[in-house]
């Protein structure tokens, strides 16, 4: 049974029916699975919303969509890999990234937006990409957790788990 080759991911509490166990390097891995499609897609974002002259809001908006779409297709493509048909890959990827990339981009453009100065950088500025790259480090920090606690409920990335060969 596939499942059972991850089951060093998360086990059922006999007692409970609770989820528990999973481990930190699971978390970080799915975390940097995230990571991935939302940094793909936050670059791009705010790349094209800079060059293009849109205003801050218009940009960030982009950056989240951005985000949200390669973050899911990551998700996706690994599903449909498996064979599964796109509906239920797609109901995999909703269920598997949703909260994980949400508590990324929140993090991720809170730290942009609080940051002085640095919506109003240009492609050009040091201030531009680093304010970006440790935007995204830091949202890193914080959703690792939020995903080892849905991991070890059985939720989040443990959904695409069964899906892996």
């Amino acid at each position: 049974m596939q499942h059972e080759a991850h089951a060093h991911h998360h086990t059922a509490d006999t007692m409970t029916g609770a989820m528990t166990g999973a481990t930190w390097s699971t978390a970080v891995q799915a975390t940097l699975h995230c990571l991935t499609g939302c940094a793909i897609g936050e670059v791009l974002g705010m790349v094209i919303g800079t060059a293009l002259g849109w205003g801050n809001v218009a940009t960030t908006v982009l950056a989240i969509v951005l985000a949200f779409f390669f973050g899911y297709s990551l998700t996706l493509r690994g599903v449909l890999k498996a064979g599964v048909g796109f509906r239920t890959a797609f109901q995999v990827a909703l269920a598997a990234d949703t909260l994980s990339i949400a508590v990324m981009e929140l993090i991720d453009n809170g730290v942009i937006v609080l940051w002085p100065e640095a919506m109003d950088a240009d492609l050009g500025d040091l201030l531009f990409w680093g304010s970006l790259a440790i935007s995204l480090v830091i949202a890193f920090m914080v959703t690792t957790p939020v995903n080892k606690w849905t991991i070890s409920r059985g939720k989040g990335h443990a959904v695409v788990h069964q899906y892996h060969h």
